[in-house]
């Protein structure tokens, strides 16, 4: 009956708890876009759905070769790199037009679905990824402003994380504009533009590869012009095992996803997807190597989760102790997750996962964090892309990250009625305050 009775109650205020966030002048986009205001640089991250355009300055018609008189000085590189394209090698060159539309006061960006008017076999192959849910390039935007993080923090704060996310929104983050040239997109460079760093670090554990190696001491001699297609490259790169022959859709081969969610490798789709990368492997290497490169990869894997599973028990126990603070009831919850304020929760490992970066959260939490989300991924991505030795140093320090994160326990544990500090972080100071303002 106590069940119940609060659900009817959360039933009966959700409605007044939703208007209460409200922001009149509000005009974000994915399911918090009520509660979020884009900054005018959110219009190039995602133009299909904030791009507003110039209505006053230029008034008219006009046809592709007027637009090229004019921003031949208005904005003469844009024209030097259209000049170079393959859109105005043609015998019917795309002019600006065919992209942007010919009413100056309705001009737009284009991306993906203006795109796919002359590519619609690749649009196709890139909507295809949905299918394959998170992580892709299709879903990319709108994992980023789904994020209750993104909405609560100050747009200026989460532009960095538009700048990669907007792969799902528009073409040239690959393809740089107005070129557009597909031998650009080949190389590894147009991919670990966003796949860098210590959240998805493809391009340190590439780069340390055989592969990566070989493209650094000969890549400037290949010629990139040639498709991705067995026997074109001395060594593969980013684009070629993941987009074989320019196939858009880089979703069906995820066998561990990110490695940072333990996956079933003997469940059927995930024996498919090995299959697939067998084939991949087998365009340079005997059978039996891709077989050997998995069964590698799996006993990685099956190592770095027997120890992330032994230190969340050791938070789990902790927590269950009461020795973690700041707890889920004092934690302050995104302002405008209400659910989490009527009902908190005590959550360590997966589940909770990246709130761990963004919550006022204990040091010891932290620490687990950045083994799981760091440290671990890193070891999972050396070894994923044969780069042993680096996911060996990985896999030192998840062995340092978890002797310090065992060492702290016992300090916690051997704490007698002490008070726990809070840090006011996120209950206030200027930063909280400037956070409820502006945003």
């Amino acid at each position: 009956m106590r069940i119940a009775g609060t659900l009817l109650v959360v039933a009966l205020l959700w409605p007044w708890l939703a208007w209460a966030g409200l922001d009149p002048d509000a005009k974000g986009v994915g399911e918090n876009a009520d509660l979020w205001r884009p900054d005018p640089m959110h219009e190039y991250w995602d133009p299909g759905n904030l791009h507003r355009p110039e209505t006053e300055r230029v008034k008219g018609l006009f046809q592709g070769e007027a637009c090229l008189e004019c921003h031949r000085v208005v904005t003469p590189g844009i024209v030097k790199e259209w000049r170079t394209s393959r859109h105005a090698l043609t015998k019917e060159p795309v002019l600006c037009p065919a992209c942007h539309g010919e009413d100056h006061q309705k001009l737009s960006f284009p991306g993906p679905q203006t795109c796919g008017n002359c590519h619609p076999k690749r649009l196709a192959q890139m909507e295809e990824e949905k299918h394959y849910g998170f992580p892709s390039h299709a879903l990319a935007m709108e994992r980023a402003v789904d994020s209750k993080h993104f909405a609560d923090k100050p747009k200026a704060e989460v532009a960095a994380c538009l700048q990669c996310h907007s792969v799902a929104s528009k073409c040239d983050s690959c393809h740089t504009r107005h070129r557009f040239d597909a031998a650009e997109a080949r190389r590894p460079e147009a991919c670990i533009t966003c796949h860098s760093g210590p959240p998805h670090p493809d391009d340190e554990a590439f780069f340390a590869s055989a592969h990566g190696q070989l493209y650094r001491q000969e890549g400037k001699r290949w010629d990139w012009s040639k498709p991705l297609a067995k026997g074109n490259y001395p060594a593969p790169t980013c684009a070629y095992c993941h987009m074989k022959d320019g196939n858009h859709q880089v979703a069906d081969k995820a066998v561990w996803k990110f490695g940072i969610r333990e996956i079933n490798p003997q469940s059927a789709e995930n024996l498919i997807k090995r299959k697939r990368w067998q084939v991949t492997c087998a365009d340079c290497h005997p059978p039996e190597v891709g077989m050997e490169f998995f069964k590698k990869l799996d006993a990685e894997r099956t190592q770095s989760w027997r120890q992330l599973y032994a230190v969340e028990r050791l938070l789990k126990n902790l927590r269950s102790d009461g020795l973690l603070s700041p707890s889920a009831k004092e934690r302050p919850p995104y302002p405008i997750d209400w659910l989490a304020k009527l009902f908190p929760k005590e959550r360590i490992g997966f589940y909770e996962g990246q709130a761990s970066a963004f919550y006022n959260v204990s040091a010891i939490e932290r620490d687990y964090f950045e083994l799981w989300y760091f440290f671990n991924l890193g070891a999972y991505k050396g070894m994923a892309h044969g780069a042993k030795e680096l996911s060996e140093q990985f896999h030192e320090r998840m062995g340092v990250q978890v002797e310090a994160i065992r060492n702290e326990a016992e300090r916690l544990r051997g704490q007698t009625g002490a008070k726990k500090d809070l840090k006011p972080l996120w209950m206030e100071g200027d930063y909280t305050k400037f956070n409820l303002d502006y945003n």
